[in-house]
């Protein structure tokens, strides 16, 4: 018998080998879940917030470049629009001509040949340029919507379209103090740009492509010629482009011919404190803001504080007459000068009027009258109603920037009867020359504080679609104490004579002013700030115009030689616009 072979056995695992197998598995298996985990995490729970994520940062510059709505005046015509443009990209890995078939990428120089005619720029200048570094090249921009609508129609791969919306302010300087101006980021600097831009903006979407995020170009998602539409929605403004020229032009030829410093024209609706016009200069054109001095972006009549002078005279006859101190026939001792504490206080070329009436106050602008016509007022009271005329409150406006005035305060103003002896004829208190207007309003619409404003709202191509709701007015005088100045006033202009340039009366309840400047802890009186105001017509008044022009040069600078022709050539624009006011020369 042959002997009997036993199979070698398998060797047994000892139980700690064992183990660390099932820990390996175990460990194993652990990962997988994790990763499987982490995936259905990001893929399905944070799914929608990473792509959010990722749409943001390819696309960084979205909000910079969102299309804005247009401005426009109350008729319609354009202040401020976004005009569409054209920036080429060229991405050379995808080049190629419609038709190919084989893959092959074509040269920078083939395709210069074919954008050169399109384009209309030499092909050597192409060619170098699609030569350069980066797998995106931002060829040309700037481009009208008809070169790209040719560029795309090549059909060229690796050569993209983006159109992007670019401002356009077709007035110039007419409006840039109010409509302001974007940055070459497009990011508002100034005005109702600023102040208004989130109902600029509001329901528009960017056309900005996406990029990667090596901050490169993706040739994906570019948007058609025909994807950008124009958005029905406009900020429609309450001025009229039309007398805003005439103001404008007035403007200009009195700042060059007195070389004032800056000047400004404004005209308000007294019923419901809409502005007509608001011209103001030094200006600047918003399309080439980089060139002007940033010191003229301001809209320094709403910003700055000036002394209104003898046009704060009409408001201050309002108050003495609804405190009963004077009435409708009251006279006034116009001695010269008057002394008032240590101070003597003089009228303009130290004259001597006599026994005046309040309409003869106005027409020679009595210094010495308004001391002593306020006098009889107690101080308490006057400043009272200084305040309640809100002097040291910004006026509430849609206009940005607007400062509160300077008034004294109570203990102050009691204290010292210089300060309401200098109130009295509109120096020693200070206040913007929109605050002027609104309170020369309220003269001509019975008492009434209204609310300037130069936006009526969002409009469509039919209708009104959102209209900014206005505050209640206030009341601030009695009518009849406003209907006694308003004949005042134009008594006072009837009797005036507008000396120089052969200047016709207009039917209008006017006054001027001439205030000197503040100057080192004194009033210099070689810097003065002229000015006038006008309500018309003098029946039912509609209209406030007032023109103020700072530190004019030259002999004989007073308001009815320097502001009054500049108020004067604007009303006659109303007239000949609205036909609001009967023909030159007749008398209110």
């Amino acid at each position: 018998m042959g002997r009997s072979r036993r199979r070698p056995q398998r060797p047994v695992p000892a139980p700690s080998t064992r183990g660390r197998l099932v820990v390996v598995f175990l460990l194993l298996l652990l990962s997988v879940l994790g990763l499987a985990g982490r995936l259905f995490w990001l893929q399905v729970i944070q799914g929608h917030a990473l792509a959010q994520q990722a749409r943001s940062r390819q696309a960084p510059s979205t909000r910079s470049v969102a299309i804005r709505r247009p401005i426009v005046d109350r008729q319609g015509e354009v202040l401020a629009w976004d005009e569409m443009r054209v920036r080429i990209w060229a991405h050379p890995v995808y080049f190629q001509f419609p038709g190919d078939r084989d893959g092959q990428r074509r040269s920078a120089a083939e395709v210069s040949q074919r954008l050169a005619p399109v384009l209309n720029r030499p092909a050597a200048d192409l060619e170098q340029r699609l030569s350069g570094q980066g797998s995106s090249i931002r060829l040309l921009e700037h481009l009208s919507l008809e070169k790209g609508e040719r560029v795309e129609a090549l059909g060229i791969s690796g050569i993209d379209v983006e159109v992007y919306p670019q401002r356009r302010y077709p007035q110039g300087e007419l409006f840039a103090n109010v409509v302001g101006f974007l940055n070459l980021e497009r990011q508002p600097q100034a005005g109702l740009e600023l102040s208004r831009n989130t109902q600029l903006q509001q329901g528009e979407r960017s056309p900005w492509r996406l990029g990667a995020g090596s901050g490169a170009m993706l040739p994906v998602n570019t948007l058609s010629m025909g994807a950008i539409t124009d958005d029905a929605m406009q900020l429609q403004l309450s001025l009229d482009a039309r007398l805003q020229r005439a103001a404008y032009g007035a403007l200009s030829a009195a700042m060059e011919q007195w070389t004032a410093t800056q000047g400004a024209v404004m005209v308000m609706d007294v019923q419901n404190g809409e502005l007509l016009a608001l011209a103001s200069q030094p200006s600047f054109d918003p399309g080439r803001f980089w060139q002007a001095n940033p010191r003229h972006f301001r809209g320094w009549p709403v910003e700055d504080l000036y002394e209104p002078g003898s046009t704060f005279k009409p408001v201050n006859l309002a108050i003495a007459l609804e405190e009963g101190v004077i009435h409708g026939n009251s006279t006034v001792h116009d001695t010269g000068s008057v002394v008032v504490e240590s101070w003597t206080l003089h009228n303009n070329r130290n004259q001597v009027h006599g026994v005046i009436t309040m309409p003869q106050v106005l027409q020679v602008s009595s210094n010495v009258g308004m001391v002593k016509t306020m006098s009889r007022l107690s101080r308490q009271r006057y400043w009272q109603w200084l305040h309640k005329l809100e002097i040291e409150q910004a006026p509430d406006t849609d206009l940005p920037g607007a400062t509160a005035g300077q008034l004294k305060s109570l203990q102050v103003f009691r204290s010292n009867p210089i300060h309401a002896a200098t109130a009295s004829f509109g120096q020693g208190i200070a206040l913007t020359p929109l605050k002027l207007l609104q309170l020369h309003a309220a003269l001509a619409n019975g008492g009434w504080l209204v609310r300037p404003h130069v936006v009526q709202g969002l409009r469509n191509r039919n209708a009104m679609a959102a209209t900014p709701r206005l505050p209640q007015r206030k009341r601030i005088f009695q009518e009849a104490s406003t209907a006694t100045v308003r004949n005042w006033m134009a008594a006072a202009t009837r009797l005036a004579q507008a000396p120089g340039a052969g200047l016709q009366p207009r039917p209008v309840a006017g006054k001027s002013g001439t205030s000197q400047k503040a100057r080192h802890g004194g009033y210099d009186p070689d810097t003065v700030t002229t000015s006038f105001v006008a309500h018309l017509p003098t029946d039912q008044p509609r209209f406030v115009v007032l023109a103020v022009l700072d530190e004019p040069r030259g002999e004989e600078t007073y308001g009815t030689t320097v502001a009054l022709p500049v108020a004067y050539r604007v009303i006659d624009s109303i007239m000949a616009l609205d036909n609001l006011l009967p023909a030159r020369g007749g008398a209110g």
